[in-house]
């Protein structure tokens, strides 16, 4: 049975794997330790967390669990008031869909208004997809941005591409971005329409997952060589 403890509590923010790998190939022992002892999660996606915590404890009493759906539409009173259990000195975890909660993801609205609240935060070890291919991509791990999603409009994405372009260029910085997955393909093929003939790119697919895929090849070079990347996790750095 749970039982409050102020000195203890904390928000957890609880990585979880990228893809279907076994978590433990990807997350600390330590982690499991943890979320065995949490009773109140804040998820981006109530399903897909209930579906993570059985994979990582299959004794684990999901039915005694609380959950508290975080997403684009939730508002900001209703986020303050998910914190309640965690000010009454009970443990709380932070749920992303897929990877690092709190980066690209609602969940860094609740962990500002727990650091507002000075209340303890507790980030815990976990795959980053952004780091992972800033690692694999030989490109510079010194200085470089995550953009998240481009624009969908051609022309605005253009625009964005050749402006992420040029940084890279001028202040030698990595440029990361991110696109829906049923809408890769066309990315590749915005890229490679509208960046630099010598610009690298690389393409970093299912990360951590069975068939992952990280390559890095000049715009020129990867014409008429794209891989199909239709509904599949991907991340895509350029640099100069």
């Amino acid at each position: 049975m749970e039982t409050s403890s102020m000195d203890n509590s904390a928000l957890y923010l609880l990585p979880v794997t990228l893809g279907d790998t076994p978590w433990e190939r990807v997350l600390p022992i330590y982690n499991k330790d943890v979320l065995s002892h949490i009773r109140h999660f804040i998820v981006e996606d109530v399903r897909s967390a209930r579906r993570f915590l059985k994979k990582v404890d299959k004794d684990i009493d999901i039915d005694a669990l609380t959950f508290y759906p975080l997403n684009k539409h939730t508002s900001p009173e209703a986020i303050s008031g998910y914190l309640k259990p965690l000010e009454e000195g009970f443990s709380m975890g932070v749920i992303s869909e897929a990877g690092c909660p709190a980066v690209a993801d609602p969940g860094a609205d609740v962990v500002a208004i727990a650091q507002r609240k000075g209340l303890k935060v507790v980030p815990l070890v976990g795959p980053s997809s952004i780091i992972l291919s800033v690692m694999a991509s030989g490109f510079n791990g010194q200085s470089f941005a995550f953009n998240g999603y481009l624009p969908i409009d051609p022309a605005e994405r253009a625009k964005k591409l050749k402006q992420l372009e040029q940084r890279a260029y001028a202040e030698h910085q990595t440029q990361i971005f991110i696109e829906t997955p049923y809408r890769n393909n066309k990315m590749v093929e915005d890229i490679l329409q509208n960046c630099r003939p010598q610009t690298r790119l690389c393409i970093a697919a299912n990360i951590t997952c069975e068939n992952e895929y990280i390559h890095t090849r000049t715009v020129k070079e990867w014409k008429g060589h794209t891989p199909d990347l239709t509904k599949i996790p991907c991340i895509f750095l350029i640099y100069q």
